[in-house]
């Protein structure tokens, strides 16, 4: 199943403002066929010992709840 770029988008957006308010963001790079959403990381987030926690148990849990298609999350 394609994910609809578009929504994935707005589900970002959605999220993107509690991980600005801790200094943080994160930018799409790209979804593969499979379903795997890449992303990046930037401001306080890149690099951060919880980047990989808010990664799996809040942006990728709340893409895969939200947008069909979406099977996984990772960083780039």
């Amino acid at each position: 199943m394609a994910v609809d770029e578009e929504l994935l988008e707005r589900v970002l957006d959605a999220v993107r403002p509690s991980l600005q308010a801790d200094g943080g963001d994160c930018e799409l790079v790209a979804v593969d066929d499979d379903g795997v959403v890449s992303l990046e990381l930037t401001g306080a987030c890149a690099g951060c010992a919880l980047s990989n926690m808010t990664l799996s148990m809040g942006i990728e849990r709340v893409l895969k709840e939200h947008v069909p298609g979406v099977t996984a999350v990772r960083a780039v």
